[in-house]
């Protein structure tokens, strides 16, 4: 997942991109595969060429791995700076123009990020990884995830999704949704390329004390784009969303300068078939019963 705030040239830049439906489709619904890291990958063409890319609601950006964006021909015009869940800012080259294709949806006009993502793929999936696909899909259609079942299915505008409803609000070019800690309403960023922990920010975390109230704290290794990083751990007594409870909730301590008190992936959202629409800013939670 990147960090959007050092890396908002590409939200402007893709606000306005064109979309276009398929001419024909059998099926809406399309398989995801689970990796080993609780990472989701998705089959996706870049103008054309078909590359498996990791899915990433909580991306502001796509972002092409250097040596298939070589392969396959496509040049930068542009660099930008930007900041990963690792320690390290980094320069990215932008491509502009470029096609997206995935889940039966052209996505045309887009700017895309270039950058060795053989780094993060080793360590995430365990091997290389060819995009981080953002939320440019999720700004183009009604998605339904379901992460047990491998399934991704675009809804119809007018389908009235299952579960309960959360709004949605953009802050630094991601989506959050209200959530419970401890009692406490938070604002969470909805993060399906996080397969790690729950993340707290440092700045949270110390205003609630989670780090001096007691509760035992173990050191991880983390981290994505910008390299690995120590980080902190506790444990959550509970986490309320879309009325469901969980209880002793790991969570790590994101010492850098995060753009939302708090983060949830995959090991959260995996209890719910997801619904989601950055369009109209809403996110529907299904539970999932065992």
């Amino acid at each position: 997942m990147l960090d959007r705030r050092d890396f908002l040239i590409t939200g402007a830049l893709t606000a306005a991109a064109c979309v276009w439906p398929p001419r024909a489709r059998a099926s809406s619904v399309y398989p995801l595969k689970l990796t080993r890291g609780d990472r989701l990958l998705f089959a996706t063409q870049v103008n054309g060429h078909a590359v498996e890319a990791l899915l990433d609601s909580a991306a502001e950006a796509s972002i092409l791995d250097s040596e298939v964006a070589r392969k396959i021909g496509l040049a930068s015009s542009e660099v930008a700076t930007a900041k990963g869940s690792g320690e390290k800012n980094f320069e990215v080259p932008l491509a502009k123009g470029v096609t997206l294709s995935a889940a039966g949806l052209t996505l045309r006009d887009q700017t895309v990020a270039i950058a060795d993502l053989s780094d993060v793929g080793q360590r995430l999936l365990g091997h290389p990884l060819d995009m981080i696909l953002g939320r440019e899909l999720f700004d183009a259609a009604r998605l339904r995830i379901d992460i047990d079942r491998r399934e991704l299915e675009v809804m119809g505008d007018r389908a009235e999704p299952r579960g309960i409803r959360l709004e949605l609000k953009t802050v630094n070019g991601i989506e959050v949704f209200p959530v419970r800690v401890e009692g406490e309403q938070v604002l969470a960023a909805f993060d399906l390329g996080n397969g790690a922990n729950v993340l707290v920010s440092s700045g949270y975390a110390k205003r609630c004390g989670l780090l001096t109230d007691g509760r035992t704290v173990s050191q991880e290794t983390g981290g994505g784009l910008g390299g690995e990083t120590k980080r902190s751990v506790i444990v959550l007594k509970s986490l309320e969303i879309a009325e469901l409870t969980l209880a002793n909730v790991a969570a790590s301590i994101d010492e850098g300068d995060s753009a939302t008190d708090l983060n949830i992936g995959i090991s959260v959202l995996r209890h719910f078939v997801i619904t989601a629409d950055f369009r109209v800013h809403a996110l529907w939670l299904e539970a999932v019963r065992d």
